[in-house]
């Protein structure tokens, strides 16, 4: 037993994930927040903040600024000046704002992150999009189906790195890649890496974007949180890394009047995250590896669907296709399993499963899984 085998009472809470089926019996394994504890030292800071009493206007504070540079130099070899660091109060804010800062159209792969779908729309940008390839179940970039979507008006390109929800850990030949394509046409490239701290293979490391060159650095939009990492997404921060003094003032000028600050306990949370959650983190992984390999074995077993090898995040990807279900969500709910609609990703017929959770859960969730596949 560990402290990830202790299961958390969520049913009547606050909670979207479980709240979305209340009253029913559905396994909710949807959204993409896990069902663990947040880690003992970030609850320790947060009752800190708590009994200061005073909860007004806050900002950064210089020892969280270093908690964040340290972090991202101890975890990805990436120096970054504490300028370059705009806090936000969500990353799905940062894929806006950065859609409203840079003129032109966008560029993002699918299947992909819902609101990489939707930033565009809501800041009247054009979006193109092309379809991530899929070879002997490996998800890879199609650079010629790339080059085909791109306009001469395409200014901003959307990355997910890791990939959500593929589970992909791009390695550096792909991102450079990436990188020379965004040289060659002139493209800011907005890095979405709110699950680097998700890397669950040993022999695998996360990449920044920006770490690549200084110039992939200086066309880079990188926007981070613990959220993901530490089970932290209700206290609402995050951050974009921008080194480029230019890109950095257009991006601020996209968020004065409607972006708010970040609230203080966020920024609390944040900083004993990045600086005290070494021990809980490696746990952490070595657990959801262990999801991981749970999950890959039911779908193998359950005949018909599959999957492709997880790498990075808590999010399996299954293709459902096989089964001939004329609504793949609503036929597993029937059998008391909520899991994502990949319809949402922009890839019907695709289910994704977010096995950050107990392993009771999952193995009862897994259990269901089956038995719906059987049932179809």
């Amino acid at each position: 037993m560990t402290v990830f085998d202790t299961p958390v009472e969520r049913r009547g809470t606050d909670s979207i994930k479980w709240g979305k089926y209340a009253g029913r019996d559905i396994l909710p394994l949807w959204v993409a927040d896990m069902d663990f504890a947040a880690p003992p030292a970030v609850l320790a800071a947060l009752h800190q903040r708590v009994e200061q009493s005073v909860f007004g206007y806050g900002h950064p504070w210089p020892s969280l600024e270093e908690s964040v540079l340290a972090h991202l130099a101890g975890e990805y070899d990436w120096a970054i000046e504490r300028e370059w660091i705009v806090w936000l109060p969500g990353l799905v804010s940062g894929l806006n704002i950065a859609c409203r800062a840079i003129d032109g159209e966008v560029l993002t792969a699918t299947p992909v992150y819902p609101p990489f779908l939707s930033a565009p729309r809501f800041s009247g940008r054009a979006l193109n999009r092309v379809e991530l390839a899929e070879h002997d179940g490996r998800w890879q970039w199609d650079m010629a189906a790339m080059a085909m979507a791109t306009t001469p008006a395409t200014r901003l390109f959307l990355l997910c790195h890791p990939h959500n929800p593929v589970g992909r850990c791009w390695s550096r030949e792909e991102l450079q890649a990436l990188a020379d394509f965004a040289e060659q046409r002139d493209l800011v490239v907005c890095s979405d890496e709110i699950h680097c701290g998700l890397i669950l293979d040993a022999d695998k490391r996360h990449i920044p974007f920006a770490s690549l060159s200084p110039a992939a650095a200086q066309r880079s939009i990188t926007l981070l949180a613990p959220s993901k990492t530490f089970n932290i997404p209700g206290l609402g921060c995050a951050l974009a890394v921008i080194p480029d003094a230019v890109l950095r003032r257009r991006f601020l000028r996209a968020m004065d009047g409607i972006v708010p600050h970040v609230n203080v306990l966020g920024l609390a949370a944040c900083e004993a995250a990045y600086r005290d959650c070494a021990d809980w983190h490696g746990e952490l992984l070595t657990y959801l590896a262990g999801n991981r390999d749970r999950v890959a074995m039911a779908v193998a077993g359950a005949g018909r669907v599959r999957m492709s090898p997880v790498e990075a995040t808590y999010l399996a990807w299954i293709d459902v296709r096989p089964l001939g279900l004329s609504n793949p969500a609503a036929h597993f709910e029937a059998h008391g399993l909520g899991l994502s609609d990949g319809t949402d990703f922009g890839a019907p017929g695709w289910l994704r499963l977010n096995f950050g959770c107990p392993r009771a859960t999952l193995d009862e969730a897994l259990r269901r899984f089956t038995a719906a596949c059987q049932a179809a």
